[in-house]
């Protein structure tokens, strides 16, 4: 059973700029972009391979969105991490995710200002991170974030327990 966690806000029309953390990486041969739909497969079977069955049926989600509200980090042909918006709920940011032997390079932090830059540029003035958890940090790391009194369990309560669902 997973711990209660709160979920946090995020103001989008108080973002960081963007050039900053994409530049970083991209000087690293890394690029950050929007996934396109000849890619599904491949990228709903990365995540599922690299963070289970739950975040890849998310990431299915993004695939259904027009324009895709999933982005990608590619490097030498692969796929380095991703980042999903409007699949748990609409205006919810997530999941996100960077392979082991890549974290710690900014990768992230690039995902999640590219896809916040696009929520706010679709019209939303906040994003939703459900159930943080330790992910907190993170979030903290890179943009302001408030958590949201009174969202314990949220709106992953009453999860399925099932084998291959550990990230939901």
């Amino acid at each position: 059973m997973r711990a209660n966690m709160t979920d946090l806000l995020i103001k989008l029309y108080d973002l960081p700029g963007s050039g900053g953390c994409i530049q970083r990486i991209e000087s690293q041969g890394v690029t950050v972009r929007r996934a396109r739909a000849c890619e599904k497969s491949a990228v709903v079977d990365w995540v599922r391979t690299q963070f289970g069955r739950g975040w890849a049926d998310e990431s299915c989600v993004a695939f259904g969105h027009q324009p895709i509200a999933c982005f990608l980090a590619t490097m030498e042909g692969g796929i380095a991490g991703f980042a999903c918006y409007d699949c748990t709920c609409r205006g919810f940011f997530g999941p996100i995710g960077v392979s082991d032997s890549l974290r710690g390079k900014g990768i992230g932090s690039a995902l999640l200002v590219r896809s916040l830059l696009a929520m706010a540029e679709a019209g939303y003035a906040y994003a939703v991170v459900g159930d943080a958890g330790a992910a907190a940090r993170f979030y903290a790391s890179v943009v302001k974030v408030q958590s949201i009194a009174g969202s314990t369990p949220g709106i992953y309560a009453d999860p399925l327990n099932l084998p291959g669902n550990e990230n939901v």
